[in-house]
């Protein structure tokens, strides 16, 4: 790959002295080095190919960004570093193309890169420029999610308005129905099984909403310090009948000496109710609940892992999606209301699952209020958290 002044160089070369033919040369040999220090410190990463797609140059960022080796791709074809995309189609002249990608491997990464040509005018090959747009692409993904989450706040108001007054309606009218067949005896058997089933259609109505709005009206949590064990004992204990039913098994790996913690009791049951369930739900024909929980001086570590069926990659990208579900009487709102729960308590949680093996869920929630001290200039200190005991 040859630039144009270098072919005007070569052919004017029997006319310069050895003086000014060295001039050039170290003037070369700077501006090589100096092109090749700006171009190793930059985050976005270069590759540049010859008209033979060979690649002739590949700083840093990119074989970090695509798993490279310097060494192993130089004067290969770009085919053989960069599998899975067409590059005939990529790599025209006088074309310029960006595109975003999704890498697997050495992370999972969303990156975006430029292709064109080094010159228009001359077949020099091309240049491409590769950008980690993973975090930008993340940030957006966030806003779009909170504004997901405010439409969806005020389809709430409307819906529990417009639906919740006529709900009521039915179900007065439905309990007067009942007490007229239970006079009629014997003979109003056949109208009650209908009674019934409208009952029980009302209720579910009822409690998809009530789910609905749980699941995305702020609230604010009121935090006493609770047992969190205690929570999950209690939690186990109103879902037995559940895992009775199921053929669950649950196997406690609690440590006995968990601290007590600054949690909204009411919500936190609520999160936990939703995760059992789910697990349960998850073996249809049986199978082990395992319920894991550590802390640190910081953090507390809870992992709920069942031995059901798993969760496809494709489910796993719409978990906490409203009304993503893979049950046919779902409602997908369980775990938005349990990831809301974490977060307003300052928690996180993270969700792994293999096909056929099973699913984990784990959440870590704030042992202790996080502070910050202001250090003295001029020294650099390790931030210790405040000691139990008074000096």
């Amino acid at each position: 790959m040859r630039s144009a002044f270098l072919d005007k160089l070569l052919k004017r070369m029997d006319r310069l002295e050895p003086s000014e033919v060295q001039g050039v040369v170290v003037e070369l040999i700077k501006e090589k080095g100096f092109l090749e220090k700006t171009f190793q410190a930059l985050q976005e990463g270069v590759i540049l190919l010859d008209n033979e797609r060979r690649v002739t140059y590949v700083n840093r960022a990119a074989c970090q960004l695509f798993g490279l080796k310097e060494e192993q791709v130089i004067g290969q074809k770009i085919t053989q570093g960069l599998r899975g995309l067409d590059w005939t189609e990529l790599l025209k002249p006088g074309t310029v193309v960006s595109r975003d990608l999704e890498t697997f491997y050495p992370e999972n990464r969303f990156l975006n890169f430029y292709i064109t040509s080094i010159d228009d005018h001359q077949p020099l090959g091309f240049v491409m420029l590769i950008r980690d747009v993973t975090e930008t692409r993340k940030r957006t993904e966030e806003q779009i999610e909170s504004e997901r989450l405010n439409a969806f706040t005020l389809l709430a108001a409307g819906v529990a308005h417009e639906l919740g007054n006529p709900l009521n309606s039915l179900t007065i009218h439905l309990q007067l129905l009942e007490r007229r067949l239970k006079k009629m005896g014997k003979s109003s058997d056949p109208l009650r099984e209908h009674l019934d089933v409208a009952t029980g259609e009302i209720k579910r109505m009822d409690r998809i909403i009530s789910q609905f709005l749980s699941a995305i009206r702020p609230t604010k949590p009121q935090l006493q310090r609770v047992q969190i064990s205690d929570l999950v004992h209690e939690s186990l204990r109103f879902l037995k009948p559940d895992l009775d039913q199921a053929g669950v098994k649950v196997r406690l790996d609690l440590r006995t000496d968990m601290p007590a913690m600054p949690l909204d009791a009411d919500q936190m049951k609520q999160a936990l109710y939703n995760l059992i369930r789910n697990a349960c739900q998850a073996m249809p024909q049986g199978g082990t609940l395992t319920i894991q929980g550590s802390y640190t001086d910081f953090e507390v570590h809870l992992s709920f892992e069942d031995s059901g069926k798993g969760i496809s990659p494709e489910q796993m990208g719409r978990l906490f999606q409203p009304f993503s579900t893979t049950r046919a009487t779902g409602t997908g709102l369980g775990l938005l209301i349990v990831r809301r729960i974490i977060r307003e308590h300052g928690g996180e949680i993270d969700i792994e699952s293999r096909v056929g093996k099973g699913t984990r869920v784990s959440l870590w929630l704030p042992l202790i209020e996080r502070k910050v001290r202001l250090l003295e200039a001029g020294t650099v200190d390790e931030i210790k958290p405040p000691s139990s005991s008074n000096s």
